[in-house]
């Protein structure tokens, strides 16, 4: 290492991944520039405003004040660098060329943070990335802003140490304040949903298949009139979704984290997103010039709520098709293609004609044939063989809604059920994936698994005649037979019955 240059290291956030950036800062004789190069966007360039203030602020000589020439070059040079998340690494790479502090062993040390004017650290996204990135490289420490140290400590085999001022970090790496690692306290997910299934009055049917989706991931589509409960079904179905354990909660948290909408600590609850019907493809999936998670990858293990599905738009709907077969999205850019997660179980729901009333006992339509038809189509063929439940949810008696209250212990018997099924389906396909990849319930398996795990008794195998008049494409078939092994599982039956299939098939409608 040369006497006036310095190395350091920060790290890139590319998608919901990180890459190790290595910060040099080189001291030259000559008239004043500070200088960074190596693809830096407009953001990291004022970090030379941002560097030059806080060093002034905190008693130490500012770039700006040295009659020399400054260069940090940020490396590899043929990664675009984005974010003002260098601004520490820049302003320490800095003081060390320049000899300010005293010298330290940078080789295992990351570090992350924008300075404020009077250089205290305030928080970047993406720490928990870059520290599940840096304990895979073998860094032993990642200094962040203090309200990012829960989020990065969850990670283990690195040392993560809160910072708040550039000061206590000048302290900390001269040997005069102790190095405090921030231990991570005990993951606990909750589940406190504003819509409780206790609350339901009647819709058996709906709460039915709800309970079978959320038993293992199915796609669900709620058909009916406004004002019927829909969204609150969708709503509900969340509290009775098993807890995040600590793994679904770090991807969770990693996706949340990039998009800069977690506020420390892991996620805990699981994901609930309810776009608008004006949301964009870019909106959905993801994407912009350096591409961020969409909704549906924020959606991950959780939910997706689409309401008023046919007023999207078509290219948005279509759009989803990708990540219900294989639960990731690519997005392709003109500089970068990402490959983001977008696990999630879709909820949608839709009137069954514009004006809400086909079909209605009590409320007459007014919409032409032509137009009835015309809504319906706009929901796809191949995207409704992706939807394993499709469930007409009717209008509720005026005495139901007068009845018996809250039943406080509906939502205990879904959640168990749930619970116990998931936990059936987990032992089931133990080993089956390969690589540690198993799948945990019915909706994720592949069609061989789904041929082997079903066991068939004789009554079902006279169904599955009936099913060849049914005119089911091949996913639909293996849809429709990964439903009836959940409804099986939620009995604790070994055997698929005709029973269970007869009830999975009576939740494909044939008037969509």
């Amino acid at each position: 290492m040369g006497k006036n240059i310095a190395r350091l290291h920060s790290a890139e956030l590319e998608g919901i991944d990180a890459k190790i950036i290595e910060v040099e800062a080189d001291i030259n004789v000559g008239l004043h520039t500070f200088n960074i190069v190596g693809l830096a966007d407009r953001s990291l360039n004022e970090a030379k405003e941002r560097v030059n203030s806080a060093l002034k602020n905190c008693g130490v000589k500012p770039p700006n004040r040295e009659n020399r020439k400054i260069t940090i070059n940020l490396a590899p040079a043929d990664v675009k660098k984005t974010g003002s998340h260098y601004d520490l690494a820049i302003a320490l790479g800095y003081l060390l060329a320049t000899n300010q502090i005293k010298k330290f062993d940078a080789a295992d040390k990351i570090f992350l943070g924008e300075l404020a004017l009077d250089g205290r650290l305030r928080p970047v996204s993406g720490a928990l990335n870059i520290a599940q990135r840096a304990a895979a490289e073998g860094f032993s420490f990642l200094f962040v802003p203090k309200e990012n140290a829960e989020e990065a400590s969850a990670i283990k085999g690195i040392a993560v140490i809160a910072i708040e001022t550039l000061r206590e970090i000048f302290e900390i790496l001269s040997g005069e304040r102790a190095l405090k690692k921030t231990v991570y306290k005990n993951f606990q997910s909750t589940r406190s949903p504003s819509c409780d299934f206790s609350e339901i009055r009647g819709q058996g049917n709906a709460k039915r298949a709800l309970l079978i989706a959320a038993a293992a991931e199915h796609n669900v589509l709620l058909v009916g009139p406004p004002g019927v409960g829909k969204s609150f079904l969708a709503c509900a179905m969340r509290g009775i979704l098993p807890p995040l354990d600590i793994e679904e909660a770090i991807e969770v948290t990693k996706i949340w984290s990039v998009a800069g909408l977690n506020s420390g600590g892991l996620v805990r609850e699981r994901p609930f997103r309810a776009p608008h019907q004006t949301a964009s493809i870019g909106a959905l999936i993801g994407g912009g010039q350096n591409p961020r998670p969409g909704e549906i990858s924020l959606a991950h293990r959780g939910i997706l709520f689409l309401d008023e599905l046919p007023e999207f738009q078509k290219n948005v709907i279509e759009a989803l098709r990708q990540p219900l077969e294989i639960g990731t999205i690519r997005v392709a850019r003109a500089q970068k293609n990402l490959t983001l997660p977008a696990r999630f179980t879709l909820v949608a729901a839709m009137n069954p004609c514009p004006c809400g009333y086909f079909g209605d006992k009590e409320k007459e339509c007014k919409c032409s044939a032509y137009e009835v038809v015309k809504y319906k189509k706009k929901i796809s063929g191949p995207l409704l063989d992706r939807i394993d439940l499709q469930v007409r949810v009717g209008r509720i008696d005026t005495k139901d809604l007068r009845g018996e209250g809250k039943n406080e212990n509906a939502l205990r018997i879904y959640r168990d059920a749930v619970e116990r099924t998931r936990e059936i389906q987990t032992r089931r396909y133990a080993g089956m994936g390969g690589n540690g990849d198993d799948p945990k319930t019915n909706s994720r398996v592949s069609h061989q698994m789904i041929q082997r795990a079903a066991q068939f008794d004789k009554t079902a195998e006279s169904f599955l005649g009936f099913l060849d008049k049914a005119k089911l494409s091949p996913r639909g078939y293996y849809r429709l037979i990964k439903v009836a092994r959940t409804i099986a599982d939620l009995d604790e039956k070994d055997c698929v019955t005709e029973e269970h299939l007869a009830e999975a098939f009576s939740y494909r409608l044939k008037e969509i």
